[in-house]
């Protein structure tokens, strides 16, 4: 096992190098560093300004090391990312960490709760759909899946926050307050947006595995020693779907620390979904290609923390 997690860190140093050349070519050479200073400043500045500009965030090197080996901007892309010294905004010059680190708590309280309820109310209205299957209580319940999956996540939001906001007023259109005793008050909108946006698509997608699974040999073979329908789904199916259920659920995991974009941004939260949806209105290419970067390394170890997790949950995996 050690030496496949060994094999695995190695592949996933690889793609995170990968990504961040990626990166590089995306936001220093197809957009080049006077587009950035002007749209950080307007496209009225002088161009000493631009300058200027261009020094104070170390967009004045040339691109590549043959240009200056020790001073350019490829080995200090690597040398930021890779060391998580993020530098400056370039919209208001200030310290990209220190916002991470701000917004990190508000986007957790929010992702965290989503996560967890998503799995305790998919899963039991997935195998209550598969169950009940070819028959009216499957058709209906696929029917509102796809009803649900059909409608853009904007129309969830604005139906609720006038609805539940507006007209019933039961909690606030928008807003944020890190007290623990108002912080409930501020999310209970966003997570039930959040999960009717996401029911749908987890509720098919578990039911599709359950089914799968309920076709197999062993359950032709519980059914023949007279194990009950509710026991075989319960104890050998869903056991059974633990490599498919784990491995949507990790790779989700990742993205908690990235935050829910739209839903931050619309209901005021300051999180790391919303940092990133201001970055990409002021044109903060540092900030962005930050949050690109923790982005893709959030995912690379949530596949190395997927791949070893199926050998606790199936004993039939091997690491080779």
């Amino acid at each position: 096992m050690g030496a496949y997690i060994i094999r695995r860190l190695i592949y996933g140093v690889g793609v995170v190098i990968g990504v961040l050349f990626l990166l590089f070519i995306l936001f220093f050479t197809v957009t080049e560093p006077d587009d950035i200073a002007r749209r950080a400043l307007g496209d009225k500045v002088p161009p000493e300004v631009i300058e200027q500009w261009k020094v104070n965030h170390g967009y004045d090197r040339p691109l590549w090391p043959w240009q200056d080996w020790d001073e350019n901007l490829l080995f200090d892309h690597y040398r930021r990312m890779l060391t998580f010294d993020f530098g400056l905004s370039d919209a208001d010059d200030s310290p990209i960490i220190d916002r991470i680190r701000a917004g990190m708590g508000p986007s957790l309280s929010l992702t965290i709760p989503l996560l967890v309820l998503g799995i305790l109310i998919g899963i039991p209205l997935s195998l209550l759909v598969a169950f009940f299957r070819e028959t009216y209580i499957d058709r209906m319940g696929v029917f509102l899946c796809v009803l649900a999956m059909s409608v853009s996540i904007i129309l969830y939001i604005v139906g609720a926050q006038y609805l539940i906001g507006k007209v019933l007023r039961w909690y606030p259109i928008s807003g944020f307050n890190a007290d623990l005793l108002m912080l409930p008050r501020f999310l209970v909108l966003p997570i039930i947006v959040g999960l009717l946006s996401g029911i749908g698509g987890d509720v098919r997608f578990y039911r599709t595995v359950f089914l799968e699974e309920s076709s197999r040999d062993f359950v032709r073979t519980a059914r023949a020693k007279g194990a009950s329908e509710p026991r075989i789904m319960t104890h050998h199916v869903l056991r059974n779907a633990l490599i498919p259920i784990l491995t949507r659920v990790v790779l989700a995991i990742p993205f908690l620390f990235t935050g829910a974009l739209l839903l931050e941004a619309f209901f005021g939260i300051p999180g790391l979904g919303s940092m990133t949806f201001d970055a990409i209105q002021a044109n903060d290419f540092a900030t962005l290609r930050t949050m690109v970067f923790i982005g893709a390394l959030s995912f690379v170890l949530g596949q190395i923390a997927t791949d070893i997790s199926y050998g606790f949950v199936d004993p039939r995996v091997r690491f080779e």
